[in-house]
């Protein structure tokens, strides 16, 4: 069931869309080589406790840290370990949430580590760009799939492969709701688009194939062939015109 949202709990959305958005700002900064993706969890943990808001992720099905933070060929769900140092040249996408009097924030960047290739460079610059490609369709009279046919379009165009297994979705005071919104589609399907509605959009674009597999570890989803992925998300709010990017 989609949940059109209330003025209050539009309100109470935007608070943790804020800190998030200031997080990943300080982000930019504090990623650099020779830290740990733990250190990236533990920052990102504090930041939300500062502002008194608890990180969404942590304990989430059981996730167990406050930050997926994926290097490189991992795309997403990537557990934060002080053993994995990032070094020169690495790309790292973290996705964050917070939660705030029960309504919660949904978020991803992919993050340069020093001095990068410019095949990655572009890879970061085309997915964040495919999310504002897709949501140029974020608008009543559109439908769901129109998004995701908008990323898909710029996406492929540009070389990149799609991510099909995983997609966007609803979020609000659950983390994911209806509807489902893949990152690939045909025009014209889908639910139909309505003003109030909050949807979490996040193309997630490799170098390579769009297929992909999750390790041992039950979480971390990875590319098959190995190259490397990027993931970029916000947290849309649909208007009466163009869309509200709440953690922008």
């Amino acid at each position: 069931m989609i949940i059109i949202k209330s003025k209050r709990e539009i309100d109470l959305m935007r608070e943790p869309c804020k800190v998030t958005a200031e997080i990943f700002r300080e982000l930019e900064e504090f990623i650099k080589p020779g830290i740990s993706t733990k250190d990236i969890d533990q920052f990102v943990e504090e930041r939300y406790i500062k502002h008194k808001m608890t990180p969404t992720f942590k304990g989430y099905g059981g996730f167990p840290a406050a930050a997926c933070v994926s290097v490189n060929e991992e795309i997403i769900h990537g557990i934060p370990s002080d053993k994995r140092i990032l070094k020169e040249g690495d790309i790292v996408s973290v996705d964050i949430g917070g939660t705030y009097h029960g309504y919660n924030s949904d978020a991803a960047r992919t993050f340069p580590v020093g001095i990068i290739s410019a095949e990655d460079q572009k890879l970061i610059d085309v997915t964040r760009q495919s999310f504002f490609e897709g949501i140029k369709y974020a608008m009543e009279g559109y439908r769901i799939h129109d998004i995701g046919h908008g990323v898909q379009e710029y996406a492929e165009k540009n070389g990149m492969g799609v991510i099909r297994d995983f997609t966007g979705h609803g979020t609000g005071s659950t983390l994911h709701e209806d509807p489902l919104i893949p990152n690939y589609g045909k025009p014209g399907t889908g639910a139909k688009i309505k003003k109030n509605m909050t949807l979490a959009v996040e193309p997630m674009l490799a170098l390579g194939t769009y297929e992909c597999r999750t390790l041992a570890n039950d979480w971390t989803v990875v590319t098959l062939d190995g190259r490397n992925a990027a993931h970029y998300e916000n947290t849309i709010l649909i208007t009466d015109g163009e869309p509200e990017i709440l953690t922008l």
